[in-house]
């Protein structure tokens, strides 16, 4: 069965293609589900987190507070490799064992694993073909203003703390242009979609 990485930048509509992947039968494991539950209350994650980070990363009610930890971490490049030597050896426990669970439930499954950082950790990994959705920064951080009520700054800080478009190509595989309407991005998933199917084990 194929294992496919999907990555792309924030606010990028990875997502729209994930759930239309989902749609057309493929069995999606998301990494950002995967770092919350890496990171949950009680959890050896959020214990390191708070020792590495202080209190005020933490909320009331002892959960992770996210908007306190990504103040801190997408405007120092060294905080944000600390937060990811924490949580990625987690991320990754749980991933396969979530792959391996879709391969027993079942063989034939296309298997997408939706992930944001997948140029930043620089290998191809397992993954039988990788998918990247890519739109201009620009539209991004446009995005995030408008559909997130961020802080343009706020908006071209965490776009400019991740890989960049030329880093995302180098690994594609194939890409989806998420520049054009919800319609376009959907038939460009769609377009896709058989040679996510019949994708070969690259060993």
């Amino acid at each position: 069965m194929p294992l496919i990485g999907l990555t792309g930048g924030i606010a990028s509509g990875k997502s729209t293609v994930a759930a239309r992947l989902a749609e057309l039968g493929a069995v999606i494991v998301d990494a950002d589900l995967l770092a919350r539950d890496a990171v949950a209350v009680g959890s050896p994650g959020l214990a390191r987190i708070r020792d590495t980070f202080g209190d005020g990363v933490i909320a009331d009610d002892g959960s992770l507070n996210r908007p306190a930890l990504g103040s801190i971490v997408f405007a120092d490049p060294d905080a944000l490799q600390k937060l990811n030597r924490i949580t990625h050896p987690e991320v990754l426990r749980l991933s396969q064992e979530a792959f391996a669970a879709a391969r027993a439930a079942d063989p034939d499954a296309v298997i997408v694993y939706d992930v944001p950082l997948l140029a930043e950790a620089r290998n191809r990994g397992e993954w039988d073909l990788i998918v990247v959705v890519e739109a201009p920064a620009s539209m991004r951080a446009d995005r995030l203003v408008e559909y997130r009520g961020m802080a343009r700054e706020e908006a071209e800080r965490r776009i400019g703390a991740q890989a960049g478009d030329e880093e995302r190509r180098a690994i594609a595989d194939l890409i989806i242009d998420s520049s054009g309407s919800l319609d376009e991005t959907v038939a460009g998933t769609d377009a896709i979609w058989p040679a996510l199917r019949s994708a070969q084990p690259r060993s």
